[in-house]
């Protein structure tokens, strides 16, 4: 390959479509211009932060560094799992806390909530799956934002 087709990736475009993939909740982007395909794509480990990952296909092969994950929030994520009001997720997939776009929430914080009431749902290989109050209290505090990858075990709300 020549080094004309490797300086044809624009590193602001990719700086451009992380941040993009950060900030949107995405897992990955895929871009395609003629001959040119970049795709972008996040991993999630258990109990972490995301981390970005770059990597184009066809013509060219590049690699950039993976974004640091914030310090603070791994720790924050394992003290949550340990409390004894954790609702961790039952499986691998997308949090959503409406059953539908611009739907009110399932429930919020400050909600009492009944043994079996749906809090939120997650989503995983195109099925919806509602995530049911485990027992009966207060929601004190929702863990996840709308449309957050989550991995299982994580916690996803704390009812007292």
């Amino acid at each position: 390959m020549s080094d004309k087709k490797n300086q044809a990736i624009d590193p602001d475009l990719v700086r451009e479509l992380a941040s993009i993939l950060g900030e949107s909740g995405l897992s990955e982007i895929e871009v395609e211009h003629g001959e040119l395909r970049l795709r972008l794509a996040r991993t999630l480990m258990a109990a972490a932060a995301p981390v970005t990952h770059m990597v184009a296909a066809a013509p060219t092969a590049i690699a950039a560094p993976a974004v640091p994950p914030p310090a603070a929030a791994p720790a924050a994520a394992q003290d949550m799992a340990k409390h004894p009001g954790a609702v961790p997720s039952p499986m691998v997939g997308t949090a959503y806390l409406s059953p539908e776009p611009g739907a009110p929430t399932f429930v919020k914080v400050g909600d009492t909530v009944t043994q079996g009431q749906t809090l939120m749902v997650v989503e995983a290989m195109k099925t919806f799956n509602p995530i049911p109050a485990p027992r009966a209290g207060k929601v004190t505090a929702i863990l996840v934002v709308d449309a957050q990858p989550v991995e299982y075990g994580e916690p996803l709300a704390i009812i007292e």
